[in-house]
């Protein structure tokens, strides 16, 4: 290109069109120059010079200009572009580095997940070994969240949450991991001497004893406390996952024995939890063959001495195992969502057995919180009892005051429907919930019935007799019948008739009583109708040990 240039000066003839041309090749060059220019750096001060070398300068001068012009935008344009794509590549880079935060942590409280446990679990697992050291799991469960969830909602459940997250963090060693497993659920992992378990059970004691403590969310006091499961390393689980699933075993053993509290993993557990899952195969085929069945607890007017009623319990006759008791069953019933159906069954047993009993008798039934969710829960009761010919003014529901919170709007619903075919409600375990005043106001309750705690140590804890009296007082001021659950002695009994109480229930009076037990019971009492009583089946001997 320059050769050509210092050739330029050696036409002595060119022609219009020739100048033109180079014109317009001239021009067209500065102006890309130009372009490329303001495009690389977003300015125009060499406009000026421009001008000068298109209108007055030489040609040379101006084709070396035009050369350098367009070196220097062509340099600032790929700086610019390099500095574009720099800063591109910073935010796919951060933007990468975000996603692999996400993918590896918790986004509420900033804990790994639960791949990420397993994936750093497993190091310091490999860690610990190699120090000689064990490595310590704790699964850690919130009791009742989903109440306060259910409650309050979910923002405050989650303000609850990261809470509750800064006391883990807070108790953990300073080689630790946490992790959020989801919903309500953590687990934590250290390192410990083996010799030295009691160093572990100073932080699980910690975690249980901080997380009780109320809490401040939302400008609301909150209440939760934890069940903690522990499992170690060096006691046959050697992986993360396995130490997971013993801590998770051991977790469930605590909540079992009372929630609040922390449990070491044993064998023992796996055992229980294997015939747990035996029992729930059981159970779905118990069901259907009405091997749950009915018992009948007597409830007594403690004036009169008078039986009114009997609240139906259910027992699980098993062809094998024998009679088992409903503590074994009903939580797993709960769990699986198998309560509706044995609910049901149950209830459609007793009515059958009991429409002939003496009018006057009543029967009480439990309904699970899990029953009181479903909005069809009142027209199956109705539907059992349209069946069955059972009266609905003899039948009374017991609901307590946890399964109230969890959906208040439509237990409200439920109860209306059931109250306005005849049926009573009664209030179960008042003292041990909330306890809300607010609760007698929302719900038009028939009865309350007192907590088998308070009752059983009226005589011996002066808390538990203040706490009577005073829901036997707040009782008599809304007209409302109090049933005291639990009554085991004379002594009760005479202390509670003192305070007012009216009516109550327990072994003193009796163990629960099978259907053909009932019967004899009824038939000597002269409750059963004269059509019934001559033809009452005996009870057998078997039945009759069970009553006794």
């Amino acid at each position: 290109m320059s050769g050509h240039a210092r050739m330029a000066p050696e036409q002595t003839d060119p022609t219009p069109r020739a100048n033109g041309a180079r014109r317009d090749m001239l021009s067209g060059a500065i102006t890309i120059a130009a372009i490329l220019l303001f495009v690389g750096t977003g300015s125009s001060v060499l406009s000026s010079a421009v001008r000068y070398y298109i209108a007055d300068g030489d040609p040379t001068d101006r084709t070396l200009v035009i050369a350098l012009l367009l070196n220097v935008a062509l340099i600032l344009f790929g700086w610019r572009r390099h500095t574009d794509l720099q800063r591109e590549v910073e935010v796919r880079a951060a933007a990468e580095e975000r996603a692999q935060l996400l993918a590896a942590r918790d986004p509420l409280t900033g804990f790994l997940n639960r791949r990420s446990l397993s994936e750093d679990g497993a190091a310091l697992i490999a860690q610990a070994t190699r120090r000689q050291k064990a490595l310590a799991l704790l699964m850690i469960d919130l009791d009742h969240f989903k109440t306060i969830n259910d409650m309050h909602g979910h923002a405050t459940g989650d303000g609850l949450l990261r809470l509750v997250a800064e006391e883990i963090a807070h108790a953990m060693p300073s080689v630790s991991l946490t992790a959020r497993l989801g919903g309500d659920e953590f687990a934590c992992a250290f390192m410990f001497d083996p010799a030295h378990p009691d160093t572990v059970e100073r932080i699980a004691e910690k975690l249980v004893s901080r997380i009780a403590q109320p809490f401040v969310s939302d400008g609301l006091q909150l209440h939760v406390s934890a069940s903690i499961g522990i499992a170690r390393s060096d006691s046959g689980c050697a992986s993360i996952d396995a130490l997971m699933r013993s801590a998770d075993i051991a977790m469930y053993a605590a909540k079992n024995a009372g929630r609040n509290r922390f449990a070491w993993f044993d064998q023992s557990m796996e055992r229980e939890l294997k015939a747990r899952n035996e029992l729930e195969v059981g159970l779905r085929t118990a069901i259907p063959r009405q091997e749950i069945v009915p018992y009948f607890e007597q409830q007594i007017d403690l004036t009169t001495g008078r039986l009114f009623g009997f609240e139906v319990l259910a027992r699980w006759e098993h062809p094998i195992r024998g009679l088992i008791a409903p503590e074994k069953f009903i939580s797993i019933a709960e769990d699986t969502g198998l309560i509706s159906d044995l609910s049901l069954s149950v209830m459609r047993q007793a009515f059958m057995a009991a429409r002939d009993w003496e009018a006057g008798l009543t029967l009480s039934v439990n309904i699970s919180p899990l029953q009181l969710k479903d909005p069809w829960l009142a027209q199956k009761i109705l539907k059992v009892l349209t069946e069955t010919g059972f009266p609905a003014s003899r039948l009374e529901l017991e609901i307590t005051e946890v399964a109230l919170f969890e959906n208040l709007a439509l237990a409200q619903s439920i109860v209306g429907s059931l109250k306005n075919q005849g049926i009573r409600i009664a209030l179960d375990d008042f003292g041990t919930g909330y306890s809300s005043l607010a609760h007698l106001r929302a719900v038009p309750f028939d009865r309350i019935k007192i907590d088998c705690s308070f009752v059983g140590s009226v005589n011996v804890n002066a808390e538990s007799a203040a706490i009577v009296n005073a829901i036997v007082r707040l009782g008599e001021s809304l007209n409302l019948p109090i049933t005291a659950e639990g009554i085991e002695d004379s002594a009760i009994e005479e202390r509670l008739r003192a305070m007012g109480c009216s009516k109550g229930q327990g072994y003193l009076y009796g163990r629960p009583l099978s259907v053909g037990n009932a019967r004899t019971l009824l038939a000597e009492k002269r409750l059963l109708r004269p059509s019934i009583t001559k033809s009452a089946p005996s009870a057998d001997p078997e039945e009759t040990r069970q009553a006794g």
